[in-house]
């Protein structure tokens, strides 16, 4: 009986200082709110247990930085290829031209486009001169590789997929891109 009382009297007194606190201005009804004390009992407290400190992440290789043409990865049966920093599979619109996109609204979001705030950069195998950028419709600038612009493709939920390969969708083929910047038509 004692004990239903203790932890009744415990729960009381956490109710009353949530009252207490409960204005988010310190205010209750316009007024300001007036601190009022109330008699206390300590909770009994854990033996505190150490929190070891959370590591902090370390900043990505420049060469996994968004815009960046990762590496080359040989996928399937259609060879080394391009990717992008996630290690996705990269595309290249065959209706673009070299100076502009013309995948924008739901082509975009079907097929992203590999977007850079910097230059471009190039690892293993790909051929930093044939990085690029170009200004899309809505002023970011997107990859391109030897002219062509690059995207992902959202059906490609992981690295060594390649389902958007030879795809004729919203007005012209997708293909993927090998380390010449030549399209790689299986």
């Amino acid at each position: 009986m004692q004990r239903n009382l203790v932890m009744f009297g415990g729960t009381f007194s956490l109710l009353v200082l949530a009252a207490c606190g409960s204005s988010a201005a310190g205010t209750l009804g316009g007024t300001p709110a007036t601190p009022t004390a109330a008699p206390q009992t300590p909770a009994p407290t854990a033996a505190a247990t150490p929190v070891p400190p959370t590591p902090t992440a370390a900043a990505p290789p420049p060469a996994s930085a968004p815009g960046t043409v990762t590496a080359l990865r040989s996928v399937g049966s259609l060879g080394p290829i391009l990717v992008g920093p996630n290690g996705n599979t990269l595309y290249m619109f065959l209706s673009d031209t070299t100076s502009m996109s013309t995948c924008n609204g739901s082509c975009a979001q079907n097929w992203p486009p590999l977007t850079t705030t910097d230059t471009p950069r190039g690892a293993t195998g790909i051929s930093q001169s044939l990085l690029g950028t170009i200004k899309r419709q809505n002023g970011t600038l997107q990859v391109t590789y030897h002219g062509h612009p690059l995207y992902a493709f959202i059906a490609d939920s992981g690295p060594g997929m390649a389902n958007g390969e030879n795809i004729d969708a919203f007005g012209a083929k997708w293909e993927v891109i090998s380390a010449a910047g030549v399209a790689v038509v299986k």
